[in-house]
């Protein structure tokens, strides 16, 4: 028989396992093997907390690539893979890395789905996929770089509209300097490196993606000016003239409009159901608590035809 000392040592690793897998968390794992008994793909579930923790650590950055390295681990390639995203984006240089990974590993067979939101680099990682399923209120963003955040397209109008003011003026250097001098020589190519390769990095994604196989990837503007679909998507998307502001959404019916997405409405009901019972899914995972009892902040998880069934990996705070 064991001691007490024992007695307690179990109790308190029954205890332990009982809070392993909130009654949220079941939920949500009943809701993504419903999804794939319907898809048969392999399902990944990528999202942050940031609504719930905006004071960072909830972007896209490099050590996500790890967890997408765990939750993968294993799976059946050939499937595909559907990629449901809830992000406000992050490095530009971590997003690359993981559509490059992870077109690595599937190829072009990558679709995703916005249940709300995926924006800034969350809009780049969709557009790298072959398709983007999105509800009704669901929403994407523009694509404009940040630098220590602050947009990259309002530094350079900063300097372009003082050298205009003071080239007319020479009097108005005295209202400008004391905002250039805190831009160094290197921000301003720095900036405009950042949007060049933002540019670049979704036009490439959209040609040998979602265009891929696209008879008519030319069209025509209203000037008369014949445009690749990828490069009207990237040009639209990076417009900070279009959008005004870096956290505006773009809705569905937008998303369609400026042709960015291959766009795909609720044709079957499950669909339909997902888009509307999608909260489970994406539902604020500073409410989940892991094996470990920590609030994570950026959590991956898998249904596939993953040998032990469900996979994850959770970054904590």
């Amino acid at each position: 028989m064991p001691d007490w000392s024992q007695i307690l040592d179990e109790i308190n690793a029954r205890e332990a396992a009982a809070r392993a897998v909130s009654p949220l968390d079941d939920v949500r794992r009943h809701y993504l093997k419903e999804l794939h008994k319907q898809t048969k793909r392999n399902i990944v579930v990528y999202y942050s907390g940031w609504l719930q923790n905006p004071l960072g650590g909830t972007e896209i950055n490099d050590e996500d690539k790890t967890g997408f390295m765990t939750v993968l681990h294993e799976l059946d390639h050939e499937k595909g893979l559907d990629l449901i995203l809830h992000t406000p984006g992050g490095q530009t240089g971590a997003t690359e890395s993981l559509v490059d990974y992870l077109r690595a590993v599937f190829g072009t067979n990558i679709r995703a789905f916005v249940p709300h939101l995926a924006m800034s680099g969350g809009t780049v990682i969709a557009c790298g996929c072959k398709e983007i399923y999105m509800g009704k209120h669901s929403s994407l963003g523009p694509i404009d770089p940040q630098i220590d955040g602050k947009p990259v397209h309002g530094i350079l109008s900063d300097f372009n509209r003082a050298f205009e003011e003071v080239k007319s003026d020479p009097d108005k250097i005295l209202v400008w300097q004391p905002i250039l001098t805190k831009y160094q020589p290197a921000l301003i190519d720095q900036c405009e490196k950042a949007i060049e390769m933002v540019r670049e990095m979704v036009i490439q994604w959209l040609q040998t993606g979602m265009f891929e196989n696209d008879d008519e990837v030319v069209m025509t503007l209203d000037d008369g000016t014949d445009v690749h679909k990828s490069t009207f998507i990237a040009d639209t998307l990076i417009n900070a003239d279009i959008f005004k502001s870096h956290a505006r959404h773009t809705p569905r019916m937008h998303a369609y409009s400026i042709k960015s997405t291959r766009y795909q409405t609720h044709r079957k009901s499950y669909w339909k159901e997902f888009f509307t019972s999608a909260s489970i899914i994406i539902t604020p995972h500073n409410s989940v608590e892991t094996p470990d009892s920590t609030r994570p902040i950026a959590i991956f998880r898998n249904r596939a035809s993953h040998p032990s069934g469900y996979r994850w990996s959770a970054s904590s705070a």
